[in-house]
């Protein structure tokens, strides 16, 4: 089976959202006047990313709309349940101005992108919203590298369900064992992706997440799929070349 098209998620896959959100929070709070109330800044910037996973997993879940996770991410940050939609909107909006100066691509992403080029299609699948990722692309000059860009906001489904991926296969036109996923996180890319019956690679840059011994290791999907785990995308032209994903057994714990 022959793997014709390259399906990426966005935050700390291309872009290293953790560096931005650490170094934009840690700017407001000090704009903010808001550090002394949390001691060290390790510990708000914990706190907030905490947060922000639980309110996202609200509007993975479609309990709460792309706007509305934002509102409560400020409304329990700060503690305080009754600030207006306006109030927590402006809050967020200062926010952003730090996060933003703080955006950057991960240094191996252009290199991997320039080597997969000639040989193969690329599109996104983010579990954002259109605005908000088709934005952050151009402003990192790589939207012109994908021929689409589709988002959970937009879709009404979110990774890791089925229905993301093959929506996403279906606007390329191709079928799930023709694409392969490239994400970070274990379960929402990696499983979500090979259950769904695509190539999945996990993207694992730190080396430190469980899911298998060995770089080749990752949760299991359906069938017997294995993820590919690499530390890199630098490792896709291998790994794509290869397009081995059956035959091994499943290492998820």
């Amino acid at each position: 089976m022959t793997i014709r098209a390259v399906l990426w998620d966005v935050d700390d896959t291309l872009f290293d959202y953790t560096a931005a959100d650490r170094a934009g929070m840690r700017a407001h709070l000090v704009a903010e006047r808001l550090l002394d109330g949390y001691g060290p800044v390790e510990e708000a910037l914990a706190h907030w990313r905490r947060i922000t996973d639980a309110q996202w997993a609200r509007f993975s879940a479609g309990e709460v709309s792309f706007e509305g996770q934002r509102r409560d991410r400020v409304r329990v940050f700060l503690g305080r349940p009754e600030l207006t939609d306006a109030e927590a909107d402006a809050w967020f909006e200062r926010y952003l101005g730090h996060y933003e100066t703080a955006w950057a691509l991960f240094p191996d992403v252009l290199p991997a992108l320039d080597a997969l080029a000639a040989g193969y299609r690329h599109a996104v699948l983010s579990n954002s919203s259109l605005p908000v990722q088709e934005r952050k692309l151009r402003v990192l000059g790589v939207r012109d590298r994908f021929e689409a860009v589709l988002c959970a906001a937009e879709l009404g489904v979110s990774k890791p369900e089925a229905g993301a991926f093959h929506a996403a296969c279906e606007a390329l036109a191709l079928a799930p064992h023709q694409v392969a996923y490239v994400g970070d996180h274990p379960e929402i890319d990696a499983r979500g992706a090979a259950e769904a019956g695509l190539l999945s690679v996990w993207i694992d840059r730190d080396g430190v997440r469980d899911g298998g011994p060995g770089k080749s290791g990752g949760p299991g999907g359906a069938g017997g799929a294995v993820p590919r785990r690499i530390a890199s995308p630098a490792e896709l032209p291998g790994v794509l070349g290869a397009d081995t994903r059956f035959g091994a057994p499943s290492t998820f714990r």
